[in-house]
C-alpha cells in the first residue's frame, strides 16, 4: 500500500449555535474591517451577522454569484480597497465561498466562512472562475479559508428544492474521491462516511426539512465531502459540470445533483471498488442506481432537458468536455461522453 496523505490547514468550528462565536474568531485571526460577503438573497441573514460583530464589519458585499465571474470579484475588490478590509467574513453557500476565495487569491486576506449549504468547497483549495462563458479551475493554498464555523441552525432555513440539490453535489465530491487517482485510505474512509450521512440525512430533509438533526447529519457528511474534494482530484464528473455549468449558466447544484448518477455510471465498470463502497453506503446493490434513487427524491432538476437545454447543446457540450479531460478510471471519449449526456437529457435510470 502506497499513498500520499496532506492534511489541510484549516480550523473548523463544528455544532448548534456556533455562529456566536463569529466575532472571537474574527478576533483571533486579526481581522478588524471584513468585507462581510453575501449573495443578495442571504443579505439579510448577513447583515443580522453584521450587527453581532459591530466595528470588525468593514463593508458589506451581497453581490456573490454562481460560477465567480471575474468581473463580480473585481467589484469586490474594489470594495475591499475602498475600506481597506484586512480579512473576508463569507456567509453562505459555494457562490459566497467562492468569492471569498477569489478575493484571497488575489490579496492574500485571511477568511473566515460560515457555510449555509452543503457545497463543500470551503474546505478546498480550489477555485473555480468564469470568464467569456468558460469556467477554469485553478489549485492553491492561498484560497484555503484560515477558519470555518459550521451551525446546522443556519442550514435550516434552506428550502428542500436547495438543500436537497445541495446535499447531491456533496456527495458527488465523496463518490469522485473513492476512484481518484491520488485516493488514499484515509479519504476514502471519509468518502464513504461522507455519502452513509448525506444518503440518510437527504430523504429526512425532502420530507421534513425543519428536521434540525437531518440538517446536523448533513451537514456533518458535506463538510466530509469537502475534504475530500480538497484532498484529491476530481474526474469526469466534476469536468463535465464545470463545462455544463460554464456553457449553460446553470444552478451549481442542480447540475451535480442531475449529473451524479450518470457520471458514476459511466464509470461503473471501471472503478469496481469504488462501486462497492458506494452501494454499501447507501445500503443499496449497485451504487449508481442507489445515487439514481436518492437524487430522485432530492434533486429538484431531473433532466438536462428540464433544465432547458436542447439536443443540439449536447453536441456542443460533449466536444468542449473531451478537451483537457480531468483523469478518470475510464478513458474519456467524445462518444462515451455524448452518451452520457444524451441519458441525462432524457432523464432515464443509467
Amino acid at each position: 500500500m502506497e499513498f500520499t496523505y496532506n492534511a489541510h490547514p484549516s480550523r473548523v468550528i463544528f455544532g448548534p449555535g456556533s455562529r456566536s462565536r463569529i466575532g472571537e474568531e474574527l478576533e483571533r485571526l486579526g481581522i478588524e474591517r471584513a468585507i462581510v460577503i453575501s449573495t443578495p438573497e442571504q443579505s439579510g441573514l448577513a447583515a443580522e451577522i453584521a450587527k453581532t460583530i459591530g466595528g470588525r464589519a468593514g463593508i458589506m458585499y451581497p453581490g456573490a454569484a454562481q460560477h465567480t465571474p471575474t468581473n463580480v470579484t473585481e467589484s469586490a475588490l474594489q470594495a475591499v480597497s475602498s475600506v481597506r478590509a484586512d480579512g473576508c467574513l463569507a456567509i453562505g453557500g459555494g457562490s459566497t465561498t467562492g468569492l471569498s476565495k477569489a478575493i484571497a487569491y488575489r490579496t492574500d486576506l485571511p477568511q473566515l466562512i460560515v457555510p449555509t449549504t452543503f457545497a463543500g468547497s470551503e474546505m478546498t483549495p480550489i477555485l473555480g472562475q468564469t470568464e467569456h462563458g468558460r469556467k477554469t479551475t485553478l489549485n492553491s493554498p492561498k484560497v484555503l479559508p484560515e477558519t470555518v464555523i459550521y451551525d446546522p441552525e443556519l442550514t435550516v432555513t434552506m428550502p428542500a428544492f436547495i438543500s436537497g440539490p445541495s446535499g447531491m453535489n456533496a456527495i458527488a465530491h465523496s463518490v469522485e474521491a473513492l476512484y481518484a487517482k491520488d485516493r488514499n485510505p484515509i479519504i476514502s474512509m471519509m468518502a464513504a462516511d461522507s455519502i452513509r450521512a448525506l444518503g440518510a440525512a437527504l430523504p429526512r430533509l425532502m420530507a421534513e426539512p425543519a428536521d434540525r438533526d437531518a440538517h446536523s447529519e448533513a451537514l456533518y457528511g458535506a463538510w466530509l465531502a469537502g475534504c475530500c474534494l480538497g484532498a484529491v482530484g476530481m474526474a469526469i464528473h466534476h469536468k463535465i459540470c464545470h463545462t455544463l455549468g460554464g456553457m449553460f449558466n446553470l444552478n451549481h447544484a442542480d447540475i451535480h445533483a442531475l449529473m451524479i448518477p450518470y457520471t458514476a455510471a459511466y464509470n461503473r465498470d471501471a472503478a469496481p471498488q469504488a462501486m462497492v463502497q458506494i452501494a454499501r453506503a447507501l445500503g443499496t446493490d449497485d451504487g449508481p442506481h442507489g445515487i439514481y434513487q436518492l437524487s430522485q427524491r432530492a434533486a429538484s432538476k431531473r433532466s438536462l432537458r428540464e433544465m432547458g437545454l436542447v439536443e443540439a447543446d449536447l453536441d456542443a457540450a460533449a466536444d468542449q468536455a473531451v478537451q483537457n479531460p480531468y483523469y478518470n478510471p475510464r478513458p474519456v471519449t467524445r462518444e462515451g461522453v455524448r452518451d452520457m449526456l444524451q441519458a441525462a437529457f432524457d432523464g432515464r435510470a443509467p
